[in-house]
């Protein structure tokens, strides 16, 4: 299973009914760079980059949005050919700027940037980190549902706009990719509150996305940001390159999800009674805002009252300081409480990922295995395994697999998710 940068083993009886539920094994392309280029050299629609710069005139200026680090994007293969070419065209390197789009996250400070950006690249053109707090946001309007969007001054004043990212499932925008790297991504605060306080409405789900109100939302803020060109790309589970894909957002959205899809969706005829799962390693486990999404997803294919046995380093903690406030309240000591107080007081960002675990949590029974001290863990309500602080993830993982194996019924059905965040189960039963 990975583990951070590592990986765990466990062993199970030969006689289980198992099923191991992974992306397809698809092959990543043989020449990555190569795929990238031939992607920007023929959109899947919209104007190309010639069209684009060409009506920027004299001077133009292009701002790029750039993941931040808890996204495994491969730039190494994405940044090259499109800084090049958009140098070719004539664009001076000092006037494309790259922006860390961290959305709620912590901004990035400058020693960081190597974690995401090549240090060829870094070298040679500007890159800053987005601040969803900053006093500089523009206001572009609102969605039609009153929200207002404020984006980030510097990618709204620049006269070309492009994202780069991967298109993978998303716990409840349905799809990461197109406009989400800066209509999220890029975003004030309170844009993004209101965004994803969607995410309980109905068809906010894992794997859609024509009648997913929180994506179709982003697709707004995207056009009120006017995003001009998109460059994205599918991982396989080996973080390689299987498809490249550039152009207008919405339609590389639209060609992307069904190769999307291919991947990641696996069918599961019954509910399972354990789940043994993994986020997929580091970035995805690096801390429990990403990690849980791991949770959500196997949830979905989970009889109530089984099983999950959620594996994840978490060397950064929670990575939200508000998630840790609304637990740190003495009234939550159980997940119905987390689930009662969250509905009486409404969405914020941070609470939002107690809601989430709580919902999932309390419909399945949650062990732990990951570095966090377990007391900590504990006070979270995440049922962590470990009963001491030197307890190792490896020992970890065998105790709760050895005590699930004990707790499994007859018969019992066993599924298995090394790389739960970008991996849809597909209950076929009702």
């Amino acid at each position: 299973m990975p583990y951070g940068k590592t990986h765990l083993t466990f062993s199970l009886p030969a006689d289980l009914a198992v099923q191991l539920l992974t992306p397809r094994e698809t092959p990543g392309a043989a020449d990555e760079m190569a795929a990238v280029m031939q992607a920007l050299a023929a959109p899947v629609g919209g104007p190309t980059l010639a069209e684009l710069v060409a009506n920027l005139g004299p001077q133009p200026t292009v701002a790029i949005a750039v993941n931040d680090k808890t996204r495994p994007v491969p730039h190494q293969y994405l940044l090259p050919p499109l800084l090049t070419q958009l140098e070719a065209l004539g664009v001076a390197a000092e006037a494309i700027t790259l922006i860390a789009a961290t959305g709620t996250h912590a901004a990035m400070q400058p020693d960081e940037f190597a974690q995401i950006i090549p240090a060829e690249i870094l070298a040679r053109y500007p890159v800053i980190s987005h601040d969803c707090d900053a006093a500089d946001l523009i206001s572009l309007g609102r969605t039609r549902r009153g929200v207002e969007v404020l984006a980030n001054r510097c990618f709204m004043e620049a006269g070309l706009r492009i994202v780069v990212g991967n298109i993978e499932p998303h716990q409840f925008m349905g799809w990461s990719g197109g406009a989400k790297s800066a209509a999220i991504g890029l975003a004030g605060r309170s844009t993004i509150n209101a965004n994803h306080a969607l995410m309980t409405a109905p068809g906010s789900e894992l794997g859609r996305y024509d009648d997913n109100p929180t994506r179709q939302e982003v697709e707004e803020i995207g056009d009120l940001m006017r995003i001009g060109f998109a460059l994205n790309v599918i991982l396989n589970d080996h973080k390689q390159i299987v498809h490249a894909l550039a152009g207008d957002p919405r339609r590389v959205m639209r060609a992307g999800i069904p190769l999307a899809r291919a991947i990641f969706q696996v069918a599961v005829a019954q509910p399972f009674d354990l789940m043994i799962v993994s986020p997929g390693g580091h970035p995805k486990d690096i801390n429990i805002y990403q990690a849980q999404k791991a949770l959500g997803h196997a949830t979905l294919a989970m009889r109530p009252g089984g099983t999950v046995i959620l594996a994840a380093a978490c060397p950064e903690g929670t990575g939200s300081a508000a998630y840790e406030a609304f637990m740190a309240d003495p009234a939550m000591t159980s997940h119905e409480a987390v689930l009662a107080r969250y509905q009486r007081e409404g969405y914020r960002l941070g609470p939002h990922k107690a809601w989430q675990i709580a919902r999932d949590a309390s419909r399945v029974r949650l062990r732990f295995v990951t570095d966090m001290a377990p007391d900590f863990a504990r006070r979270l309500l995440l049922n962590p395994v470990a009963e001491r602080p030197d307890m190792t993830a490896q020992e970890q993982l065998t105790q709760a697999v050895a005590d699930a194996l004990i707790a499994l019924p007859p018969a019992g059905h066993v599924g298995i998710m090394p790389w739960a965040n970008a991996t849809i189960p597909l209950l076929m039963q009702a």
